[in-house]
């Protein structure tokens, strides 16, 4: 086969798997199909970087800074295999979700530019690596993970259902402020419908939601394998708001619960359904434009997280965290009680 029709091939799979992604369909199959077509075309030197058995502690071992670790980089796939990488990607988001990830990844062209003496290979956009946890099968056990500089996605495929978490997306700078690309904010919402919902609050709701006036440094989860508050006060409770403010906190839920699959985010949307009247929001910093602020919504079985203080308030972490589902332990105690 030549490889001008390896390449056509290889182009139209990953066209067709892409555009799969963006429709209603059965994502554990989008996602397995994806695994395996990325798996085929990998020599056995890529596949001994790329796949782990499932029960690694390579699984667990998430991260979302600048850091040497396990998987197979884009920089060392082929042209033919990148877009299959891609698709591989796509498969486990929404179109929403997956913009944002490839813009994340694009800002590391950026910082190579601030950074003139950045160390070589410290900031590239295909520095993002590929770890398949398992044997890829629509009803199997197995999961996939597409990690590098302020970009960690997580999935667990358990019998025909999907964990996404933990799910972290980080922006430096959050925005562009100078060059051809000037204005970019890629967590934009995150940021405006955080900022609106705390600006839609009375005195008293806000002397509640404001459990500080110095902004906390960063995400209290950081990469904690566990997710947990750690003591940190709860907030103002979602019986404190009103309808429209309701609302204002949904919207922000949403945001973050859409950046996967119409399937997977039902998951989600669930939870925020079922966690109501249970949920908590809290601040700390101020509300002004351009300064350090961190919030968080924490409910009995999820936790939202989102900082932005580092480099003048102008660089962004954010995470979705289940407290039980993160690496799909909900949904691999639920197999393994049926199996037995």
């Amino acid at each position: 086969m030549t490889n001008a029709r390896t390449r056509i091939i290889a182009a139209t799979a990953a066209t067709f798997l892409l555009a799969a992604a963006g429709y209603r369909i059965h994502s554990p199959r989008v996602m397995s199909d994806s695994a395996n077509a990325l798996l085929k075309s990998l020599t056995a030197d890529q596949k001994a970087m790329a796949v782990f058995q499932f029960n690694d502690e390579e699984r667990l071992n998430f991260h979302f800074i600048p850091k040497e670790r396990k998987g197979l980089p884009l920089k060392k796939m082929t042209h033919d295999q990148r877009p299959l990488a891609m698709a591989l990607l796509a498969s486990g988001l929404s179109q929403q979700g997956f913009i944002k990830a490839t813009s994340i990844m694009s800002l590391e062209e950026i910082l190579k530019v601030q950074e003139k003496n950045t160390p070589p290979g410290r900031r590239d956009p295909e520095n993002y690596l590929f770890s398949i946890f398992g044997t890829p099968s629509e009803t199997g056990t197995w999961g996939f993970r597409v990690e590098g500089h302020h970009l960690s996605l997580n999935f667990t495929i358990v019998n025909n259902k999907v964990a996404s978490t933990p799910q972290f997306y980080g922006t430096n700078p959050h925005e562009v402020r100078e060059g051809p690309r000037a204005g970019l904010r890629v967590l934009a919402r995150e940021e405006d419908l955080g900022r609106e919902l705390l600006l839609s609050l009375n005195a008293e709701q806000k002397k509640a939601a404001v459990v500080s006036e110095e902004a906390l440094k960063d995400i209290i989860t950081m990469a904690d394998r566990k997710a947990a508050l750690k003591g940190a006060p709860n907030g103002l409770h979602t019986a404190k708001l009103n309808a429209k403010q309701k609302q204002l906190l949904q919207n922000l839920l949403e945001e973050y619960a859409n950046n996967v699959p119409e399937q997977v985010a039902a998951v989600r949307l669930e939870q925020i359904k079922k966690a109501a009247n249970e949920t908590y929001f809290a601040w700390t910093g101020t509300a002004e434009k351009g300064k350090g602020h961190y919030y968080r919504i924490s409910a009995p079985t999820f936790l939202v997280e989102y900082d932005n203080t580092q480099n003048n308030a102008n660089h962004v972490h954010s995470v979705w965290r289940d407290y039980k589902g993160d690496f799909g332990y909900d949904l691999l105690g639920n197999h393994y009680t049926a199996s037995h």
